[in-house]
Parts: structure tokens; sequence; C-alpha cells
């Protein structure tokens, strides 16, 4: 049976280039808060203009965390208005304006960047992960991040222009897969790989695991890379806790190195999921998944 469209995850960052490029000098001579203020008003007209993912917002508070109707609706806003938010910082970032970054389970990484081994961040679309760029961070080892391949100029020069004295390098999502070559490269020397594992974008192999009450899909690629190479795997979300505070959650995914190949990837999956699920429940307004998510959804 064809998909529904509406559960195909876009991953471009709305507006043209001369508008993202108007945002970033605006941000160079206007208060981050001020925006903000002015954002509150625009958020209603986007709810309606982007019904699908409003309703998909909708029924994730009111099925999944038990809201009822008129309630949702507020937090739909909330929700909303949070992604503005994190939009917002990202290209403020870029225009040079400072956030404060803080980890908690930072053990866990820098233990493993004290290895000689390679290991994997496996991100989410919670809060700004972008933000996990200028924290987690190692002085020997490298961080190579996935990410989707279809941004603006002004997106990717601005990510480049921000990670170039932190050691990360970006990986666009190629039509030719040598994005594949270059991140299993860099695991064999040793540096560390980040992705999202939360999204199924191009590739239709999946895993099911279960989430929030009920069955649905993850991404197998990031859990078979882990198994396939046999390293270490974190599970990070960075969420907004005030105007310039972002906090970095990592918490290390328990496997059974053991069992079969797919058994690992199933277990690794579930923990993954689960991670996610803790963390989305105590910041439901910064989970930004703008299509319906579970199998059972109404189409």
């Amino acid at each position: 049976m064809k998909e529904p469209v509406h559960r195909k995850w876009q991953g471009r960052t709305d507006g043209t280039p001369t508008m993202q490029r108007a945002l970033v000098l605006l941000f160079k001579v206007v208060p981050l808060e001020v925006i903000y203020v002015l954002m509150a008003f625009v958020v209603p007209f986007y709810m309606v203009v982007n019904r699908k993912g409003f309703l998909a917002i909708y029924h994730f508070f009111r099925q999944r965390l038990g809201k009822n109707a008129f309630a949702s609706v507020f937090h739909v806003y909330g929700n909303h208005f949070a992604f503005g938010q994190v939009v917002l910082d990202r290209f403020a970032a870029y225009a040079g304006r400072r956030f404060k970054v803080t980890a908690v389970g930072n053990e866990h990484f820098l233990d493993l960047a004290s290895q000689p081994g390679g290991f994997m961040m496996l991100s989410s679309h919670v809060g700004c992960f972008e933000m996990a760029g200028y924290t987690l961070l190692s002085e020997t080892k490298q961080l190579y991040a996935l990410v989707y391949g279809g941004e603006s100029e002004v997106v990717a020069q601005g990510r480049q222009h921000r990670f170039q004295d932190h050691r990360v390098v970006t990986v666009p999502v190629s039509q030719d897969l040598s994005h594949l070559f270059l991140l299993n490269k860099a695991l064999d020397e040793g540096q560390v790989v980040t992705m999202p594992a939360d999204r199924i974008y191009g590739s239709s192999k999946c895993l099911e695991c279960h989430f929030f009450g009920a069955q649905a899909k993850f991404p197998m690629g990031p859990f078979a890379t882990a198994v396939q190479k046999q390293v270490p795997v974190l599970a990070v979300t960075v969420t907004k806790e005030g105007r310039r505070h972002y906090v970095a959650h990592v918490a290390l995914l328990e496997t059974d190195s053991g069992a079969a190949p797919r058994q690992q990837m199933q277990a690794l999956a579930q923990a993954y999921a689960s991670a996610l699920e803790e963390e989305v429940r105590k910041h439901p307004h910064q989970w930004y998944n703008f299509y319906q998510f579970w199998n059972d959804a109404d189409d």
C-alpha cells in the first residue's frame, strides 16, 4: 500500500535564501527577544497554513498524551512557538549571537572520547541538536555530522562558519550515497559520527519500536551502522531551557553484543526510542514531529 504523503519528512528549513539572509542581518541589530514577540502573532497563521503539521501535533497531544481537545489546540500553539524560537536561535547563532549550552550526562561523551575507537551519537528532532556542536567536543576526535543535503546555502554556510573552530565536519546526504562511505571511514578511523535516528528519509528500511504506547517506525540505517561497526552509541537531545540557554541530554544506549545482528539492531532501536520518549515526555512542546508518526495514526 502506498504510504500517505503526509508521512514523508521534508527536512528543509522554511523560507527563501533571501529571507534567510535578511533574518541573519536582522539579528545583527535587533534583539532576539523582539523577534520572539513578533513571531508570537505570526504563529496562528502558520498553524492554519500548515494544516498537516497542525493535525500531527494535535493528535500527539490528544492521543499520545491524553489531553482534551481544547487543551491540545493550545499545546499545538506552544509547540509551534517553541519551534519558531529554535529556528530563530539558529539564525541568531549564524549572526554571531552566543548561547549557553550545558550537558547532562557529559561523562558518557568524555569517556568515549578518551578511548581510541569511534562511536556514534544519535540525534532527534527535539529542541535544537545543532547546538550540541558547540558543546560536545573532543580535543582528539573530529565529529562528522550527517545533515540534510537540500538545505539552502545560507543554512549550510551558517553551520560551516559556526562549526569551523569546533572540529565538526558537516556531511550532507548525497544522492550517490557517498556520505555513507565518508561516515564509515570516520568510524574506522576512530572519529565520532552523529546522525538523526527518528526520521525515515530516503530508504524505506525501518525497525518498529514501542513508542508512546503504540508501534512506530524508526530508520534502520543508524542502528545497522552501529551494529555493523560494533561501536558504542549515545542518544543525544538538546532542549531549550531559557532565553539563551540549551541543555544537552546524553544517554548511553546499552546493547547485547552476543545477540544476532538483527536482534542487536532491534534492541538498540528500542533503547533509543525509550530514551527519546523519556525526553519528549519532559519537553513535549519541543518535539518537532510535523507528520503522522505512528502506524495506527489516522490518515
